[in-house]
């Protein structure tokens, strides 16, 4: 059974206690949070304080994903604001086994993610210590892209490498994610599915949870 992580870079951000309520309502295992800084990537969304409020609305895993460049500098205040993963980008800064470590000495677990240009190998040598591995199949700063396909291949090889070495790192993928492409998805091995405008366009969310859930689950029976 996959998990669904409803990102929140779709909801509505003036109720943005409605839309977590909306989450929490639902089946869904996290709450993904992409964190934007207009550099990394176009967009600009929110800071450690939108995480700090909204915190107390639900129990569910706070996937934070930042998309900034030097995340370094960010990782104490999103750790104080309540994420239980912080995730950072293998692009964004050359000291990537530090920052995972800062990540993991503030009690939190620890992603890395890749764009669709990166591949796996740039990533090999943190895989041991990472929580999650977070594959982008489509060019992030925006939300509504279309699946990039080939992208789904790094995840078969992340779930070969993750046997061979005993690893225990989740594998999620984030970008064009909806009832037509989960399954896709679900087939190549994923753990995680992130889910932004599928999930809050959909007029019965929780529905749209669990068949995204029973759809994936068909394409692995």
């Amino acid at each position: 059974m996959i998990k669904i992580a409803p990102s929140v870079l779709s909801a509505d951000f003036s109720d943005m206690k409605a839309a977590i309520y909306q989450i929490d309502y639902s089946s869904a295992e996290y709450v993904h949070l992409d964190v934007m800084d207009g550099s990394f990537v176009p967009e600009i969304t929110f800071g450690s304080k939108l995480v700090k409020d909204i915190r107390p609305f639900t129990d569910k895993t706070f996937d934070v994903h930042l998309m900034v460049e030097r995340p370094e500098n960010h990782i104490e205040a999103f750790s104080k604001a309540g994420a239980d993963i912080i995730t950072i980008h293998q692009e964004s800064t050359v000291h990537i086994h530090r920052v995972l470590q800062m990540i993991k000495a503030n009690g939190v677990k620890c992603g890395i993610s890749i764009v669709p240009s990166t591949p796996v190998s740039a990533i090999v040598p943190v895989l041991e210590m990472v929580d999650l591995v977070l594959v982008m199949t489509v060019n992030p700063g925006y939300g509504g892209q279309k699946l990039i396909q080939s992208c789904l291949d790094k995840v078969v090889e992340l779930k070969e490498i993750r046997e061979k070495e005993d690893y225990h790192y989740e594998i999620s993928v984030d970008g064009g994610i909806n009832l037509n492409t989960v399954q896709d998805a679900a087939a190549a091995g994923i753990d995680v599915a992130v889910a932004g405008s599928a999930f809050f366009n959909a007029q019965d969310k929780s529905a749209f949870v669990e068949e995204m859930k029973d759809l994936a689950a068909e394409a692995v029976s």
